[in-house]
């Protein structure tokens, strides 16, 4: 294979190149940035299969860019991590961050339980509980919607710092509340709001990386919400403890103001950070938006995002419908979430320990930050192994024994032993599963997008019935909640087995040539893995 110096190309100091114009213009594949700053990087060339029958179609099989068709693979290698490392160093950070304040904003009325909101509102009975369901009604209801507009529109750096701005704002209202009916109201419209970001932020990843990467990223930026249950703990106690009655204001309101204003100088930051999609981003050079493309090209053996006009609603929701794969995730992450609402309400949980409001606040923190070492580490190896079933279903066994230890006991170590496992049992592998979504559904972007937002919304349908297994009069044990728990978590590794024996027939037929929606014949794709052998799906 020729090197950058026979081919006219050079490195320069960052480690990327600077290709020349190919002096064979006529051979040439061109790559240009048209009047919508969308770069055209597909190379077609077109070879009769018989001249003499009109009928057949005329093959179509694209080509690699100069720039990456002549690069030794190990300057391939060196490139592409090169270009892996920046798109981390721009991306994660902030999404991180965007979700460590969604989460917060969502569940911080479990904290501002225990710093007096439930009191100051006279509320009783399950009013309380009601409070916290409602929130997932508006989020089940425009998680679909909002994915697919983000899909339509291809402008993420706008569309979720904008939704951050409006749910800051909504969340830092809730400080005004000052009734049942207003608290129910307000939590329905933050709801409503946030459910534009999680979806979002899955469809947003698996438009920037392959296969093999999505699964330890998709890790970090849940981390973002394990972190926030941590801090949650940490930062209602410092202001229960310092800020109860400044102002006249009780500890719970000054909690949702100075949450609601963090996130809000937060989104106005993400403006200037957040990319949009790899075709239509200008913060990458030329070269690097070709590299950025093409890789995800060879991983799924087609195009991915190419532009407004090739992504429609219907379409997406109709393929991602009828695509029994997708069934069965829904199956799996619901259960996933349902048997994760424990956490919905772990201060709560965490305080029949009989420990004061403050120590309970803080013994809130180490599951979670066992929970973030687990879910980095698991989701690491299921990348680099390139494996998700076990990944996803041995951490679920432990969560069906720390479910089974807090329903039969009520001595404080064996309990809080089982509140340290719940949290890592539950999310270490749902990280992977949210990432075997986009292994399983890789393409069209649109059903990607619909399949995402479906799962997302329905598996959080589990969050409103949820809360009511958990009144006051069940405490400490909470039989019925940890039973329900420990019963989905069972049936989300059914439902994981059942879908890699799936997907272990697909790649068989696969293996024997025979056509299989969503997967990329041999000869068909792009060149690379899938040309060379076809699409596989990830077991």
């Amino acid at each position: 294979m020729a090197t950058p110096s026979q081919t006219g190309k050079s490195c320069g100091p960052g480690g990327l190149w600077k290709s020349k114009k190919n002096q064979n213009e006529a051979t040439a594949p061109q790559a240009s940035l048209n009047g919508d700053d969308k770069l055209d990087v597909e190379h077609i060339s077109n070879t009769s299969l018989d001249p003499t029958d009109a009928a057949q179609p005329t093959q179509r099989r694209r080509e690699a860019p100069a720039l990456v068709r002549d690069l030794t693979p190990e300057e391939r290698a060196r490139l592409e991590k090169a270009l892996v490392k920046k798109i981390d160093l721009r991306l994660l950070p902030m999404l991180i961050l965007m979700y460590l304040m969604n989460y917060l904003d969502r569940n911080n009325i479990a904290a501002a339980r225990l710093a007096g909101l439930e009191e100051e509102l006279e509320l009783t009975g399950t009013q309380y509980l009601t409070c916290v369901s409602i929130l997932f009604v508006g989020y089940i209801l425009m998680q679909v919607p909002s994915n697919l507009f983000l899909n339509k529109i291809g402008r993420p750096s706008l569309y979720l710092p904008t939704c951050m701005v409006i749910w800051g704002v909504i969340s830092a209202a809730t400080a005004a509340a000052e009734s049942f009916g207003g608290l129910v109201a307000i939590r329905f419209f933050l709801g409503f709001v946030e459910a534009a970001y999680f979806p979002g932020c899955l469809f947003f990843l698996s438009s920037w990386y392959t296969r093999k990467e999505l699964g330890f990223r998709t890790a970090i930026l849940y981390s973002g919400s394990l972190l926030s249950g941590a801090f949650s703990g940490l930062i209602t106690a410092g202001i229960t403890d310092g800020m109860d009655g400044k102002r006249g204001l009780r500890a719970w309101r000054w909690l949702f103001i100075i949450e609601g204003v963090i996130t809000i100088v937060i989104a106005f930051a993400a403006y200037s950070v957040l990319p949009n999609f790899p075709r239509t981003t200008t913060w990458l050079t030329d070269d690097e938006r070709q590299l950025a493309i093409w890789r995800l090209d060879e991983d799924i053996g087609e195009d991915d995002w190419t532009g407004t006009q090739n992504q429609t609603f219907g379409h997406g929701m109709k393929l991602a419908f009828q695509d029994i794969k997708m069934w069965n995730l829904m199956v799996l992450v619901f259960c996933f979430v349902a048997s994760g609402t424990v956490t919905n309400l772990f201060p709560t949980i965490v305080g029949t320990l009989g420990y004061s409001n403050i120590n309970s606040l803080l013994l809130t923190v180490p599951p979670y930050v066992l929970g973030v070492i687990t879910t980095f580490l698991n989701s690491w190896h299921a990348d680099r192994t390139g494996e998700r079933y076990f990944h996803i279903t041995l951490p679920l066994y432990f969560a069906v024994i720390a479910f089974i230890i807090a329903a039969a006991t009520i001595k404080t170590a064996p309990r809080y032993l089982a509140m340290m496992l719940m949290i890592p049992g539950v999310y270490t592998g749902y990280v992977v599963a949210l990432a075997w979504i986009s292994n399983t559904l890789p393409r069209p972007p649109a059903k990607r997008a619909a399949a995402l937002a479906a799962i997302n919304a329905v598996s959080n349908a589990s969050s409103i019935y949820a809360s009511y297994m958990y009144p006051e009069s069940a405490s400490p044990r909470y039989i019925v909640a940890m039973s329900v728990s420990c019963v989905t978590a069972s049936i989300a590794i059914v439902a994981a087995t059942v879908l890699r024996f799936t997907l272990v027939r697909l790649n068989k037929k696969l293996d024997r040539g025979e056509v299989v929606e969503g997967a990329v014949a041999v000869g068909e794709a792009v060149p690379g893995e899938a040309a060379k052998k076809g699409f596989r799906f990830v077991l």
